[in-house]
């Protein structure tokens, strides 16, 4: 069995026999895997009227504290959100009532985002649909496959400098 990425890897074996492309075998198939899975996490997520950015504010709020609040600094940290799209986010989330920002109560200048109960009822639906959608695009691997490949990734990670807070 062979995949695109193979193809290239032939390629290249066959036009710069000197270089060793074997990094594009891994690089390439997780780029390609990230595109299929953003692919179908965005078709589930339009079900609801939501996009990736949106969709990790509200799951970042709802299983945070039990009050589903934090500052947007705290989300900023706590979600996979940039900075830059945490404002925006915000306020379409806010217009549309699943969020409100209030001034912090310990803290004059803070604000504390929360779920609204709409958006807490929104997460709860989605979340179930958002793991299955999960499960399926992992459903070609074994469970001991998933746990190995799981730690893999992180090892990878890790060693990019993508450490936990």
């Amino acid at each position: 069995m062979a995949d695109h990425v193979d193809l290239v890897l032939e390629q290249w074996a066959e036009q710069r026999p000197d270089l060793d492309a074997s990094p594009m075998g891994i690089v390439g198939r997780v780029s390609r895997l990230g595109q299929l899975f953003d692919t179908e996490l965005r078709r589930n997520f339009a079900r609801y009227d939501l996009d990736r950015a949106s969709f990790d504010v509200l799951a970042t709020l709802r299983r945070s504290n039990a009050e589903h609040s934090l500052t947007p600094a705290g989300l900023m940290r706590s979600s996979m959100v940039t900075s830059g799209a945490i404002s925006q986010r915000l306020d379409r989330l806010e217009s549309r009532g699943l969020v409100t920002r209030k001034p912090s109560e310990t803290d004059g200048r803070g604000v504390r985002v929360t779920l609204t109960d709409e958006g807490l009822q929104l997460i709860d639906r989605v979340l179930p649909a958002h793991i299955d959608t999960e499960n399926q695009l992992l459903a070609g691997l074994s469970e001991a496959e998933r746990e190995r490949f799981a730690e893999l990734l992180r090892t990878l990670l890790e060693s990019l400098g993508d450490k936990r807070d």
